[in-house]
């Protein structure tokens, strides 16, 4: 009937909260979450059942580990062998999944941050920081790393040379890939309004079409079963093959990539040159939670951000939106000239904190 993960997600483990999937795989409505955190918030209010009315735990006759790991690997032709791969599992649940899986497609691993204790996800590691995993690939020679966060629904990639692959960019490969095999339905993938701009120029010299959607892979994936596509994703590493899942997942997005990777016959950094990145800064200001989504209503905010637009012109562009899930709104700024990128961002920035 239905799925919960508790989890911080790309988060430090005190941002734990609820995930409810619907029986179907997917994410709940809005309005269906929002009358399951008032009961959370009421749940005094309740009936709580006990003696014979407590549900009962049933053991599963499939392990869950196998069951998944065994369905990731089939969504590959061939195996891995000859790959080198450094793996950050962030200390979440990718944890208990990793190991199998390279041995199942024979990939030759070196799997870190993989003991979860509970306060350690996300710590020093995983998606959300990098650092470490470009230090180990470039000292230990490896063809890629590959990141996960807490609960792996994320994927970021790090190349031969240390330098980072996000979203766009890992999405931008496997969309001119699944379109060479005339697997991309419809030509085309969703991204969100926050996707770099050189995603879209990568698109258009490729022939692919771009359909944008609200950041959040819920978005994402009410767009593509809106349009009828089946890859979509965001620039923080959910990437959504819909052929394979019904949601963002980083171990399926791994392997998709390194499969391109290994079939290329090129090095990582050589198969994602192509995808020229504009200059882009995100600025996250700390605003109070009752605050943040009415932040831009505020006069000295709006006029900074249209003097920032007027200034950006046709070589940029401006975003300043809340964010989903923590007490901040994020200033994104994105141009050709990286100087005016910088500045812009910040002067936007002092002006909400001067606000709030």
């Amino acid at each position: 009937d239905a799925g919960i993960v508790i989890s911080a997600s790309h988060n430090s483990f005190e941002y734990n909260g609820i995930k409810i999937f619907a029986g179907n795989g997917y994410k709940l409505p809005d309005e269906t979450e929002a009358r399951i955190e008032d009961l959370i918030d009421d749940f005094e209010s309740i009936p709580k059942m006990t003696h014979e009315k407590i549900g009962r735990v049933l053991k599963s006759e499939i392990d869950p580990v196998v069951e998944y790991t065994d369905h990731l690997a089939d969504t590959i032709k061939g195996d891995l062998s000859g790959l080198r791969v450094a793996v950050d599992c962030a200390n979440g649940s990718s944890s208990t999944t990793v190991e199998r899986l390279m041995r199942l497609v024979e990939c030759k691993a070196e799997i870190r941050f993989y003991e979860p204790d509970g306060i350690n996800i996300n710590d020093n590691c995983g998606s959300t920081h990098l650092g470490q995993l470009k230090e180990r690939v470039r000292s230990g020679n490896f063809d890629l790393g590959v990141a996960f966060d807490g609960d792996a629904d994320r994927c970021l990639i790090v190349d031969e040379t240390g330098e980072e692959l996000d979203g766009d960019r890992i999405m931008a490969v496997c969309a001119a890939h699944m379109k060479k095999e005339g697997k991309l339905r419809g030509g085309a993938f969703v991204a969100t309004i926050l996707s770099n701009m050189g995603l879209h120029a990568y698109a258009d010299k490729n022939g692919m079409k771009i359909e944008c959607s609200n950041v959040g892979d819920r978005y994402v994936l009410e767009m593509m079963l809106k349009k009828g596509y089946i890859l979509g994703g965001e620039q923080s590493g959910h990437v959504i093959f819909l052929e394979y899942a019904s949601t963002g997942d980083g171990e399926l997005t791994a392997l998709q990539f390194m499969s391109i990777l290994k079939a290329s016959g090129k090095k990582c950094s050589e198969i994602a040159a192509e995808v020229e990145p504009w200059p882009q800064l995100m600025i996250n200001v700390k605003v109070p939670n009752d605050k943040k989504a009415t932040l831009q209503q505020m006069p000295e905010v709006k006029e900074a951000i249209d003097a920032a637009s007027a200034e950006l012109g046709n070589n940029g562009r401006i975003l300043v939106r809340p964010s989903g899930t923590e007490a901040l709104v994020r200033v994104m700024v994105e141009g050709t000239n990286s100087e005016q990128v910088d500045t812009l961002a910040k002067k936007v920035a002092k002006v909400i904190e001067s606000v709030v």
